[in-house]
């Protein structure tokens, strides 16, 4: 932990704890009144008389004049460097406790800084969004008040981010267009915050069921070809080059970090196969052929495709479900059951499929993530839409049965968005398959979950009821 206090409040402790008087620790090359001074804060010493006094009092210069020791601050570096570490392997719990340590231990501004960014991420890894956003927010604040030093574009494009999880789609809209909007005036349409922006744009739309605008960004960002590493470095040094120009010290800096860390060809990568993933979701959705054109369905395949090799863990997972709903849209349903039995993370679907069983397990197994048991049922929904293609319908509402019993429980303790747009699926295809009451049943809970339930319930009327009778209480 930092010391107490400021220099004056330290001198004075440490001489306290050393039995020494003023007139003792000033010595012949100062006077006990000048000693007094500085304790009471009314003199600032230069480093020459810190170094002095740090010699008498047996303490280092910098814990006189920033309260930590040298070494105390190598070792909050050296755990702020693991912490992060631990973010990138997967262990957001050991970041944030790590991330947490440095805060609490540390006087250093700009490792402070890291820390807390390290904290909203770890935060916003673990699925806490509301609290990722705190102190997003706050980041995106303090690079608003000192905009010589730092960049609003990393907090705005996490917030843009985060905002979307808990879905409030028009903040993250916002931020979203926002960001594209700074990045067109800097000329730069290719790097992390472009590609992250635009991928959250795309099924934010898709979301909102705003498809034109999903399209119309896809065949944008789609258009512009996947620069090199040493393309996208010179691309940012020349957008950090404009900001300068522009006065806007802190973005210049930002990109032109950008511009040193773009040399890592895999982390581009993996950013531009997030980016396809999301343009081939929103091909996916609400587009028929035209013409002549390509099924959007086979665009979709190619992306898909091309991202599959560069994704892992539940990135991968999501990719396989996207690839088995292309293949259903393009007339191969018995390849998409494929597709989703190959994935490892999927197989407990399939296999319940398999079972005829309907319901989840029964109390006293535990509770799937949310995370997992979202993919498990869209799992279960492509499983349905290809057996209803292929004719099967009794084995399709076995499906859907067993997807609507997760969904139930989802719904009483997983996050409200999603679960609504795979009750409106669920309901779509109760549809098809021709169950009414399965249908009606899941619209109804899509609306639930989405925070719409009925106004009143209806209420037997007293045949006896004047027109000044007390009607029915509204809950």
């Amino acid at each position: 932990m930092p010391g107490p206090g400021n220099v004056g409040e330290r001198v004075r402790n440490l001489r306290l704890a050393r039995r020494m008087s003023q007139a003792q620790l000033a010595g012949h090359d100062l006077s006990d009144s000048y000693i007094s001074l500085i304790e009471s804060g009314k003199r600032t010493p230069t480093p020459a008389v810190l170094r002095l006094l740090a010699e008498r009092l047996g303490c280092t210069s910098e814990y006189l004049a920033e309260g930590i020791e040298p070494e105390q601050r190598a070792h909050l570096e050296v755990r702020e460097r693991y912490a992060r570490l631990a973010l990138l392997t997967g262990a957001a719990d050991a970041a944030l406790t790590g991330f947490d340590e440095v805060i609490s231990g540390s006087d250093d501004a700009e490792l402070t800084l890291r820390a807390r960014w390290g904290r909203a991420r770890a935060l916003e890894a673990l699925g806490r969004f509301e609290a990722a956003i705190g102190v997003f927010e706050e980041m995106r604040e303090h690079a608003e008040r000192d905009p010589g030093r730092s960049s609003t574009l990393p907090a705005l494009v996490a917030l843009a981010r985060c905002y979307h999880a808990v879905g409030d789609l028009g903040q993250g809209i916002a931020l979203g267009e926002r960001v594209l909007a700074r990045l067109h005036d800097l000329g730069l349409s290719a790097g992390e915050e472009h590609t992250e922006a635009a991928r959250v744009l795309l099924l934010a739309y898709v979301d909102r069921a705003d498809l034109d605008r999903a399209h119309q960004l896809g065949r944008r960002v789609l258009s512009v070809r996947t620069p090199s590493a040493a393309e996208l470095a010179d691309a940012y040094h020349r957008a950090s080059g404009r900001a300068l120009e522009e006065g806007d010290v802190g973005d210049a800096l930002y990109l032109a970090d950008q511009a040193l860390a773009a040399r890592d060809e895999t982390a581009c990568l993996r950013a531009q196969a997030r980016l396809h993933m999301a343009a081939a979701r929103a091909l996916l959705r609400g587009v028929r052929p035209f013409g002549d054109a390509p099924h959007p369905a086979a665009e979709a395949m190619e992306l898909l495709g091309g991202a599959a090799v560069k994704l892992d863990g539940a990135e991968a997972v999501d990719c396989a479900i996207e690839t088995a709903r292309a293949l259903v849209l393009l007339g191969e349903p018995g390849r998409a059951i494929e597709t989703v039995e190959r994935e490892p993370a999927l197989t407990e679907a399939v296999a319940r499929h398999s079972n005829g069983r309907s319901e989840d397990s029964g109390p006293g197994t535990p509770t799937e993530p949310d995370a997992r048991s979202l993919q498990m049922v869209q799992a279960r929904l492509i499983i349905a839409r290809a057996r209803l293609a292929m004719g099967a319908r009794d084995t399709a509402v076995t499906v859907l049965q067993g997807a609507s019993a997760t969904l139930e429980r989802l719904g009483r303790e997983g996050p409200a968005r999603p679960v609504a747009h795979l009750l409106r699926e669920l309901g779509d295809l109760f549809e098809s398959a021709g169950d009414a009451t399965g249908a009606t049943t899941a619209y109804r809970r899509a609306l639930e979950a989405a925070g719409l339930r009925p106004s009143f319930r209806h209420t037997a009327l007293d045949p006896q009821m004047t027109p000044d009778a007390t009607l029915p209480t509204v809950p």
